[in-house]
C-alpha cells in the first residue's frame, strides 16, 4: 500500500508560526517532530512507501524532514506548479501507480494519537478497498464542531455528505450519532478512484490526464504549469465521494486533529500546573489556562487567563481563547503591505538556511549558512551590492569569472549585476554574515542563470 501525502495550504490559521514557505505541517509542534514527520512515522508500519504531493518549496522541506527520521524511507514525489484542490492533485498521483495499486490518502498536516485503533480502522478500510470501494474515514464527533463537513451513515454505508453546519445543527448531529467528521483521508485502488473521476468528473480527468503525459520526470514528476492552470478546480468530495456509489465510510475513534487554530492546539499540547502550556522561555506571575509559544524572547504574564500568546521574533500574535479562527482575517490584513504572511525570519532553502538579522531601507543583514556539499545558484542582483564574511567553515565563492576559497574572517564584494555564486566543498557548515547594500533588497531581486535544484 501507498501513502499519498497531500502537502498543500499554508495554515493561516496558524499564523504567525505557520508561513506560506514554512506551513504548520513542517513546524515542529511535537517533541521535535512536524506533524509531516509523525505523519510518515504513522503510516509507515503499513504502507511500502509514500507518494507526496507538493509544490516546488515544501518538496525541499519534505526532504530535509524525511532525512532527519531514523529510517530512510522510500518516498515519491509529485510537484504542482499550483494548487488545483485534491481531485487534481489525487489523480495526477493515482496516474503514475499501477491501477491496482492501494493507496492510503492522508493530509500531512493532521494529529493522531490513538495509533492502535488507527491501525485496526486503516485495516478495515484496506479490507473494504480490496472489494473496489473509495472508502473514506469518519471521525467520531466529541464536540458539535461547525469548522467540519459532515458524513451521515448507516454503520459502513454513507447516507449523505454534509456542508458545514451552524451549531444547532451541529448539536443535533453529535446526538443522533450517525454523523461522522469528514476527515479528509481516503483508501482506494488508484484505478478505481481514476475509473469514478472520469466516470463523474470527465473534464478534470481528460486535463489531468494531458498534464501528467506532460510532466516534467526525471527523479519526480513535475507538473507544468499552464497544464496545471487547465485542470478544473475541485475537491474530491465534490468531484467524485458525493456522487459515486462506490462509497463507504470507517468510524473512527482514533483521537485526531486537524490542528485547524490556536484553540485546538492549546488542547494538544502539554501544560503545567496552572493549565498554561509548558515554554522555558515563560514566567508566569499568578496566570493560568495559556497558550504561550515562543522561542527567542522571554514572554512573561501576570494576572491574565484563557489568552493566546504567540511570538516568532518578527510578529506578536495576542488573542482570546475562542476567537482564533479570526487568525484568517489578521492574515487578510497582514498580506495588503509586508510579506509576514509568506516567509520567517529564518528561511529554509534546499541548500541551507538564512536568517535576516535586521532589515532596513537601504540595506538588510543576513546570517547564512549553507550545508555541505550543497551551492546556492549561479545568480546576478539588478539592485543591491553584497559583501560577505565567513564566519566558520570554507565557502567557495565565485564571482565573474574567478572562483576562490574564503576562509573563517575573510570577506568579498559583489558587485551590482556581477554573475556570483556561494558553494560549500566541506564537510561542516558554511557559516556567513551577508551585508545587502541597495535601494531595493527584496527576494525577487534574484536572477537565476543555473540552479542545482531547479528552481526559475
Amino acid at each position: 500500500m501507498t501513502n499519498m501525502i497531500l502537502c498543500g495550504g499554508s495554515g493561516t490559521r496558524l499564523w504567525p508560526i505557520s508561513r506560506t514557505l514554512m506551513p504548520k505541517q513542517f513546524v515542529k509542534l511535537f517533541d521535535e517532530k512536524s506533524l509531516f514527520q509523525l505523519t510518515i512515522n504513522r503510516n509507515r508500519d503499513f504502507c511500502s512507501k509514500s507518494f507526496i504531493v507538493s509544490n516546488s518549496e515544501q518538496y525541499f522541506l519534505a526532504l530535509d524532514q524525511i532525512d532527519q527520521l531514523e529510517n530512510s524511507f522510500e518516498s515519491e514525489y509529485l510537484l504542482e506548479p499550483v494548487g488545483r484542490n485534491t481531485a487534481p492533485a489525487i489523480a495526477l498521483a493515482c496516474f503514475a501507480l499501477d491501477c491496482e495499486e492501494m493507496v492510503l490518502i492522508t493530509p500531512s498536516d493532521h494529529l493522531i494519537k490513538n495509533k492502535a485503533e488507527y491501525k485496526n480502522v486503516v485495516k478495515k478500510a484496506e479490507s473494504l478497498a480490496k472489494e473496489d470501494y473509495l472508502v473514506t474515514f469518519g471521525i467520531t464527533p466529541t464536540y458539535p464542531e461547525t469548522g467540519y463537513g459532515y458524513i451521515e451513515a448507516n454503520d459502513f454505508d454513507v447516507k449523505a455528505f454534509h456542508e458545514k453546519p451552524d451549531e444547532t445543527t451541529a448539536e443535533k448531529y453529535v446526538n443522533d450519532g450517525n454523523y461522522y467528521w469528514n476527515s479528509g483521508m481516503f483508501c482506494f485502488k488508484a484505478g478505481v478512484f481514476l475509473d469514478e473521476l472520469k466516470k463523474y468528473s470527465p473534464e478534470i480527468y481528460e486535463a489531468s490526464l494531458k498534464a501528467f503525459k506532460n510532466a516534467n520526470s526525471s527523479n519526480m514528476i513535475r507538473i507544468k504549469c499552464d497544464d496545471m492552470l487547465a485542470i478544473p478546480e475541485d475537491s474530491i468530495d465534490y468531484a467524485v465521494m458525493e456522487k459515486s456509489s462506490k462509497v463507504k465510510v470507517v468510524p473512527s475513534n482514533i483521537d485526531w486533529s486537524d490542528l485547524g487554530s490556536f484553540d485546538s492546539l492549546y488542547e494538544e499540547l502539554p501544560k503545567d500546573q496552572n493549565g498554561n502550556t509548558i515554554n522555558q522561555n515563560f514566567i508566569s506571575i499568578d496566570s493560568k489556562n495559556n497558550l504561550i509559544y515562543g522561542k527567542e524572547r522571554k514572554i512573561t504574564a501576570v494576572d491574565i487567563e484563557d489568552l493566546i500568546i504567540v511570538d516568532t521574533g518578527d510578529a506578536l500574535l495576542i488573542s482570546k481563547k475562542g476567537s482564533s479562527q479570526k487568525v484568517k482575517k489578521v492574515v487578510q490584513e497582514v498580506r495588503k503591505n509586508t510579506e509576514l504572511h509568506n516567509i520567517h525570519l529564518t528561511a529554509h532553502r534546499p541548500w541551507g538556511t538564512y536568517t535576516v538579522l535586521e532589515d532596513t531601507p537601504g540595506y538588510k543583514i543576513k546570517r547564512i549558512e549553507v550545508k555541505p556539499g550543497k551551492r546556492l545558484s549561479l545568480q546576478k542582483h539588478f539592485h543591491r551590492n553584497e559583501h560577505w564574511i565567513v564566519v566558520s567553515g570554507t565557502a567557495t565563492v565565485t564571482v565573474g569569472e574567478e572562483t576562490k576559497l574564503v576562509r573563517p574572517n575573510e570577506s568579498t564584494y559583489i558587485k551590482m549585476g556581477e554573475v556570483h555564486r556561494l558553494s560549500n566543498e566541506g564537510v561542516i557548515p558554511v557559516v556567513l554574515i551577508e551585508a545587502q547594500v541597495g535601494e531595493y533588497t527584496g527576494e525577487d531581486d534574484i536572477i537565476r542563470l543555473n540552479d542545482d535544484f531547479n528552481r526559475e
